[in-house]
């Protein structure tokens, strides 16, 4: 039986929102969590001299492995010995092989719900049983330890995301500790995204390693090392599990880019401008954490940390695919409908990425702020 994969549909909106553009309309794009500047200055700088030196090949940078494990030093405190870094081609890689490594098929593995749309679809992908947590205003709709102690039958695994896709919510230091402790107790395995750490406005987000050493570990240089485009990851992985891991990155994938490598390494040693960039996403924030209520979108995830906006959109729609469609069409703001991050609560909520520069936001609000008031005065007079 072939495994049966939804589809993305944030892809099919930007789709419209990109054939729109080539027709001349004006659109702003807040339907994906890529960010909109490039990589670091010196990063790129770097990799026009390795273009013009260097023929390339299959090849894995010891450097970079390095660097990357004394980040979990100098960030978490905790040791991470350098065959335990598996660099990927993004972070998409790097969550299949965990997967893989962990699980056979018709393993089941615990989520939240909302949570990031390829999630569910990849475990599916690989015969894996998605086991559906809902996680709601209370939750602040992220995982809790007692919701996964609560879980019966015991799952095979827990996929644990802080700060999470698509509301931002980053667990707190305790809970995820507490968290660790359940999976522990219960033998479940877990697999931790920490793709967007570094992208937080107010406390860190603590790494799961901090608190479960044999968790394994997905992260990459497309969120805060403004790099989604490099397609360059990595996979901490416990010291039981590097030959597995190894054999699977070599058939599958081979190695990352060779000049994405290399200009990774150059990234760490872009502190200063990528810390810009935290600060333009923590100006955009407020911009909408400040207009969204005026508009009806008042009940709004917690944005700890990532750059996500998750809106409770019910005043107005309970099918969010077609909403963000005629959002798009009316005004040329692009936002990715929730039903992709939700099949169950989903049709609600739309999200909102704050990944593009300032002035971009402040011409979305513009926009939105007459359009949301026609939809108010539209459901006014259906209700009269």
């Amino acid at each position: 039986m072939i495994a049966q994969v939804e589809p993305f549909h944030a892809i099919a909106v930007s789709r419209l929102a990109h054939e729109m553009e080539a027709a001349g309309h004006s659109v702003i794009h807040m339907e994906f969590g890529q960010p909109s500047t490039g990589a670091p200055a010196r990063s790129i700088a770097l990799a026009h001299e390795v273009l013009d030196r260097e023929a390339m090949g299959y090849w894995e940078s010891v450097a970079l492995k390095d660097r990357i494990a004394q980040s979990y030093a100098d960030n978490y405190g905790v040791t991470v010995d350098r065959e335990q870094v598996i660099l990927t081609c993004g972070a998409s890689p790097a969550f299949v092989m965990a997967l893989s490594c962990l699980f056979r098929p018709g393993a089941r593995v615990a989520l939240a719900r909302p949570g990031y749309v390829a999630y569910r679809n990849t475990l599916k992908a690989m015969y894996l049983e998605p086991v559906e947590m809902a996680c709601g205003p209370d939750e602040r709709f992220q995982v809790t330890a007692a919701a996964v102690d609560a879980l019966d039958p015991v799952p095979d695994g827990l996929i644990v995301a802080s700060p999470a896709n698509p509301t931002g919510t980053i667990i707190a230091p305790d809970e995820l500790a507490a968290i660790a402790a359940v999976c522990r107790a219960r033998g479940i395995r877990v697999v931790s995204d920490e793709i967007y750490h570094g992208l937080s406005y107010g406390a860190r987000a603590a790494s799961l390693l901090e608190h479960l050493p044999e968790a394994l570990i997905v992260n990459s240089f497309s969120k805060y090392f403004s790099m989604a485009g490099w397609r360059l990851g990595w996979l901490v992985v416990p010291p039981d599990l590097i030959d597995a891991a190894r054999a699977r990155m070599g058939n599958l994938f081979l190695t990352p880019p060779v000049l994405a490598q290399k200009a990774g390494l150059m990234a760490f040693e872009c502190a200063d401008e990528l810390e810009g960039h935290v600060e333009t996403y923590a100006r955009n924030r407020a911009l909408l954490l400040e207009a969204l209520p005026k508009l009806g979108l008042g009940r709004i995830a917690p944005p700890d940390g990532a750059f996500y906006i998750y809106a409770d959109a019910s005043e107005f729609t309970d099918d969010s695919l077609a909403f963000c469609e005629r959002l798009l069409r009316d005004t040329g703001v692009c936002a990715a409908p929730g039903i992709d991050f939700d099949p169950v609560d989903g049709r609600r909520f739309i999200r909102f990425s704050f990944a593009v520069s300032t002035p971009l936001v402040e011409e979305a609000v513009r926009r939105l702020i007459p359009w949301f008031a026609a939809r108010r005065a539209e459901a006014v007079q259906s209700v009269a």
